[in-house]
């Protein structure tokens, strides 16, 4: 074969290759186009435009951040309908998601005369263990009922403040439940009386940690009267009451009842409270009531379950065991009688009075006078009057008599600490009573004086009270307002002198150094509540800035108190920025009244599911209030800065 033959053929292979791929080409590009512009018609329809499609060749590459897993499987489903499934390539990603939002912990301890409880769910990074044994050393090893769970989340800010003063506040409160939650504090507790509730309240507000915001619902009980004392007498002036104690108000109410029915000539009320000896108390004082009535005059006593009933000299005998038999047959079971029927005595002109007087003036100056049986008893009342009274407000000026009765000495020590229970007033000793007249500030005091006295002299010897109830004082004008009084006395201050700053700073300026001073003065007589000193700035700056601007202007304004020797281990300073506006900082007055200072009480938040039930403690619920804000708009500066 010819070279030129070689030559042709193979220039006619090499042109069909060319026009072969230049053909290929122009097919795989049409590909392309119909794909991509397929594909992407079917992401529109189906609301999937978030996905980007790309033809390379025969492949239909996918990417974009699908919203969900579920979203990116079936964007590939969509897409499988229009081309074949293995020309997809999926490079899609998924959006992250947020992270799961921590639970809420929360503890509920419960302690009474069981032990302790404690339920509820705690960060696992707690250290469970040593709460545990605190515990158990408080009430035992095996009193302690741990219904804890733990869950792996960091643990919030404030769990551990909160949580460690529940323990703290456990050890003083034996009769409780603690709602402890990150941040803040709910007690419910009882004591045993209005003082210890005062007591604890201020213990516990000095002791809670800055910024921990807690709720007290501390209640008194009813009194515990020991012994359970009753006491009627009739003679000339008509029927009263020297001492009357109930269980219930049913019971008082069916007491004076029949106290009224029989003569009752002066006002009259019974202290109710626990410790009564037998639900059969208010039946008994009633029985007891109708049976003096019966004899005319005299005196009938009720301590805990020991009735005494004495009658008038020169009662009839024969009137007084009808009476005294029926009764004994009336008395519900448990109640035990004694009656006396005094047998007059022939006076020896000779003698001389034989009795001891203490007297007790308004002035709190004491003076004893009359007969003792020895040098020992002179010595011991003197003692005990300048014990109880005061050294320098005792004269003593008894003589020693011999020939007294012998239960003399426990007679006069008695009739001291019925005087002690007086604001003033005079005892007078008998060989045949003992007599107190006077004036106290104690609703119940004749009750407690009928009480001792029955306990001291026992039941068959005679006594006359006659107290008149002075209700004390009120309180001077100038006395410790109360936490919401001292907030709306902030607002008082702050609404005639606003608290200003040098422009941009957190320098207190100088012309409100008098309003420092005014709030100084009212935090000074509040003592301790429990204050959280706020600092807000308007909108304008950055974010971060005005956040740490309204931090330190709140911190200045702690420091300004500090130095002016107000007590504020109870106070805290929090700044927030431009987080917490309320007016518009879209206009000038709106920025200025932003840009303040507030005192707020520091208060719980509460949770709307949850409740104050609390088996076993019986506690008085206290209503929570929200009294107004207490804030200061602060000058707005020229140049416009927070």
């Amino acid at each position: 074969m010819r070279l030129s033959s070689i030559i042709i053929v193979a220039v006619t292979f090499i042109l069909a290759a060319a026009l072969s791929l230049v053909a290929a080409g122009f097919a795989v590009t049409a590909i392309e186009n119909g794909s991509e512009t397929g594909v992407r018609r079917a992401l529109d329809h189906n609301t999937l435009d978030w996905a980007e499609v790309e033809a390379d060749g025969l492949q239909v590459i996918l990417s974009g951040t699908a919203p969900s897993e579920a979203l990116r499987f079936q964007t590939i489903s969509v897409v499988g309908g229009v081309v074949d499934a293995a020309r997809i390539i999926d490079t899609m990603e998924v959006a992250a998601t947020a992270d799961l939002a921590p639970p809420h912990f929360s503890a509920e301890i419960l302690r009474n005369d069981a032990g302790i409880s404690i339920i509820g769910l705690i960060p696992a990074d707690s250290d469970r263990d040593r709460l545990i044994r605190l515990m158990r050393d408080m009430v035992g090893e095996d009193r302690v009922t741990d219904l804890l769970d733990a869950a792996e989340y960091p643990m919030p800010r404030g769990w551990a403040d909160a949580m460690g003063f529940a323990v703290t506040a456990l050890t003083r409160l034996p009769r409780s439940k603690i709602s402890v939650e990150a941040g803040q504090i709910e007690i419910t507790a009882i004591s045993d009386s209005a003082a210890a509730k005062r007591k604890l309240e201020a213990e516990l507000t000095r002791a809670a940690p800055p910024g921990l915001r807690m709720a007290l619902r501390i209640s008194a009980p009813r009194p515990v009267i020991t012994p359970f004392t009753l006491r009627f007498l009739i003679d000339d002036s008509g029927g009263r009451f020297d001492a009357c104690s109930a269980d219930t108000d049913a019971a008082r109410d069916r007491i004076l009842s029949a106290a009224r029915d029989i003569g009752l000539s002066s006002p009259a009320n019974c202290t109710v409270g626990m410790g009564v000896p037998t639900p059969s108390w208010a039946q008994a004082a009633e029985t007891g009531l109708r049976a003096l009535a019966q004899i005319g005059a005299g005196s009938i006593t009720f301590a805990d379950a020991d009735v005494t009933l004495v009658a008038a000299e020169g009662t009839d005998q024969g009137v007084f065991d009808k009476v005294i038999g029926e009764l004994e047959a009336s008395l519900p079971d448990l109640f035990a009688l004694h009656a006396v029927l005094p047998v007059p005595e022939e006076e020896n002109a000779d003698a001389g009075p034989s009795e001891f007087i203490a007297t007790l003036s308004p002035e709190g100056l004491v003076q004893l006078r009359g007969r003792l049986n020895d040098e020992n008893l002179r010595h011991m009342a003197d003692s005990y009057a300048k014990a109880t009274f005061g050294t320098d407000k005792v004269y003593t000026a008894a003589r020693i008599v011999a020939d007294l009765p012998p239960e003399w000495p426990v007679r006069v020590l008695a009739a001291l600490e019925a005087l002690s229970m007086l604001n003033n007033g005079v005892v007078n000793v008998l060989p045949e009573t003992l007599s107190v007249r006077g004036v106290s500030s104690q609703e119940n005091a004749s009750a407690e004086i009928a009480g001792m006295l029955a306990s001291k002299l026992g039941q068959t010897e005679l006594y006359s009270l006659d107290i008149t109830y002075r209700a004390p004082p009120p309180e001077p004008e100038d006395a410790r307002p109360g936490p919401e009084q001292c907030e709306a006395l902030l607002v008082q201050v702050q609404a005639v002198s606003k608290i200003q700053f040098e422009p941009g700073s957190a320098t207190i300026a100088a012309e409100s150094l008098d309003t420092m001073n005014s709030i100084a003065e009212i935090l000074t007589e509040c003592g301790d509540i429990r204050l959280e000193i706020q600092g807000h700035t308007d909108s304008q700056g950055r974010e971060q800035m005005n956040q740490e601007l309204s931090q330190a202007r709140a911190q200045s304004v702690l420091n300004e108190l500090r130095a002016r020797r107000v007590l504020t281990a109870t106070y805290v300073a929090t700044g927030y920025g431009e987080a917490r506006p309320i007016e518009d900082n879209a206009t000038e007055e709106g920025r200025e009244a932003n840009r303040r200072i507030e005192f707020r009480l520091v208060r719980p938040t509460v949770r709307a599911e949850e409740t104050t039930t609390l088996e076993n403690v019986e506690a008085a619920t206290v209503p929570e209030t929200n009294p107004d804000t207490a804030t200061g708009n602060e000058e707005e500066p020229e140049n416009g800065e927070n």
